[in-house]
């Protein structure tokens, strides 16, 4: 089974909406900065999450046609 983020990627790259895309992974690439930053709490699972995200949508970027900026 497809995973959440794949399903909407997939989506995104069929619309062929790059903006969308890069969108979602500034926002991602941001979460995972404010995760490792974090002090006190165990996030490496999240991390680990958040990064398989980004590898992902950049998947999904690749598919488009183009150079991917960011």
């Amino acid at each position: 089974m497809s995973s959440a983020i794949e399903l909407i990627v997939d989506g995104y790259a069929r619309l062929n909406d790059r903006e969308s895309l890069e969108d979602l992974r500034t926002h991602r690439r941001r979460l995972a900065i404010d995760l490792k930053a974090r002090t006190g709490f165990d996030c490496q699972l999240s991390i680990i999450q958040v990064e398989q995200d980004i590898a992902a949508i950049e998947a999904g970027l690749r598919t488009l046609s183009g150079p991917i900026s960011g």
